[in-house]
């Protein structure tokens, strides 16, 4: 975190009024640097709350966590329906028909996923 040169002026201002005023008045010189950092760390929280409120939304991990669980949900479908119609005696022809329907709804509801993330971003 980069430091102000003012607070370090204000302190040394404050030593210095402290030496020329005497140990009665450092009371009122330590109450008044205190006062004038506060003014300057609300200051820096303000301006930081304000630069969040500037910026996009971004949720990287609930994105990140939707695209994971299609992609488990889409292979737990594909694989058991695949295998299970590669094992179901069909004709070639039906069972090549069944498959591909198969991976293509599967396809299709990823690539519609991925399309509707893309323009919401």
């Amino acid at each position: 975190m980069e430091r102000s040169s003012s607070s370090g002026d204000e302190l040394r201002a404050s030593l210095e009024a402290r030496r020329d005023l005497g140990p009665e008045y450092e009371d009122s010189l330590v109450e008044g640097f205190l006062e004038k950092m506060d003014r300057e760390i609300d200051k820096r929280v303000d301006d930081r709350l304000a630069a969040r409120k500037e910026s996009p939304a971004v949720r990287p991990s609930v994105d990140a966590g939707q695209r994971l669980a299609l992609a488990i949900v889409s292979l737990a479908t594909g694989i058991p329906a695949t295998i299970g119609l590669a094992f179901s005696g069909l004709g070639d022809s039906i069972l090549a028909f069944i498959l591909v329907l198969v991976w293509v709804g599967i396809i299709s509801v990823n690539m519609s996923f991925a399309l509707a993330r893309r323009r919401q971003g």
